[in-house]
């Protein structure tokens, strides 16, 4: 995938079609254990970022209820347009869905102005530009004594089945082994432990830390596995083939997980929260700018 945040935009508009496919399964989860974790209750204002169809912020407008609201962002708007469905269908009025740019997000007027309740990012924070400075801004839009939640793909997660999807797209494109994986073109390696990310959340500026795996390991049926690359970030490996390109893609994804014996994907995840911790002179500073 691109670090431009226009191609990676583009990349799940395409995989819209099929991401929500893995919702049940995948974003679901996660999402729930997020917001739970986030300790998110009635009347609560929640700032969701990466939030494409929803996963996590659908759980967080249950828990905050009407008297609340969850500010859903993300650059995807196909995976927006899903989400504003599903929220018309569930009669939902309490979360909004914008096609904007999280880095730049201001919190609007119907925000307290000492911030937002909660931030929420669930498998996105590692795909922001300048992930540490774009987190420590986002952070600085939560009230003192806020919380903070990330979910992150744990190290190990994925890897036994990307590396699948890498070495049979490589074939038809051989810049792939240019590009490298995802934890080679994004920070992801540097949070995808219990202790690094531990580390990471408290030096944005939080206390109380709290991570906790997820266990996810879901059989590698065909559909499952093709899903995987349609609906995901993997779609990039598909980019500027032809559609007999993309046949051959999928017949050869399915020998090798054959051939290589794998039986399940792991898509493990560490859930990350904490508490905002902002020193007296810098919330008076956040709180003039946003009455400003």
């Amino acid at each position: 995938m691109s670090d431009n945040p226009a191609d990676t935009a583009r990349t799940f508009d395409d995989a819209s079609v099929t991401f929500d496919l893995l919702t049940d399964t995948v974003w679901g989860p996660a999402g729930t254990a997020l917001a739970f974790q986030l300790g998110l209750g009635p009347g609560d204002t929640v700032l969701d970022v990466c939030c494409g169809a929803g996963a996590s912020a659908f759980p967080a407008a249950a828990a905050v209820g009407p008297s609340g609201r969850v500010h859903g962002v993300d650059l995807s708007a196909d995976l927006l347009e899903k989400a504003r469905l599903i929220a018309e269908n569930r009669a939902l009025q309490n979360v909004d869905f914008v096609c904007a740019d999280a880095t730049a997000w201001e919190a609007p007027s119907d925000i307290p102005a000492d911030g937002y309740d909660a931030l929420a990012i669930s498998y996105g924070v590692f795909f922001l530009p300048d992930m540490h400075r774009a987190f420590a801004r986002l952070v600085g839009l939560v009230r003192h004594g806020g919380r903070v939640g990330v979910t992150v793909w744990r190290r190990g997660a994925l890897e036994e089945y990307g590396q699948v999807v890498f070495d049979v797209a490589s074939r038809f494109d051989p810049e792939l082994a240019e590009r490298g994986s995802l934890r080679a073109r994004t920070p992801l390696h540097e949070i995808d432990t219990p202790h690094t990310l531990e580390a990471w959340l408290a030096g944005a500026g939080t206390h109380s830390v709290d991570v906790r795996v997820l266990s996810n390991r879901l059989p590698a049926t065909d559909d499952l596995c093709w899903n995987l690359v349609t609906g995901t970030g993997y779609r990039a490996a598909l980019n500027g083939l032809d559609d007999e390109q993309i046949a051959a893609v999928r017949r050869g994804i399915a020998d090798e997980v054959t051939a290589r014996g794998i039986h399940t994907i792991d898509f493990s995840t560490l859930v990350g929260t904490a508490t905002v911790r902002r020193p007296p002179t810098a919330a008076s500073g956040h709180l003039r700018q946003s009455r400003a």
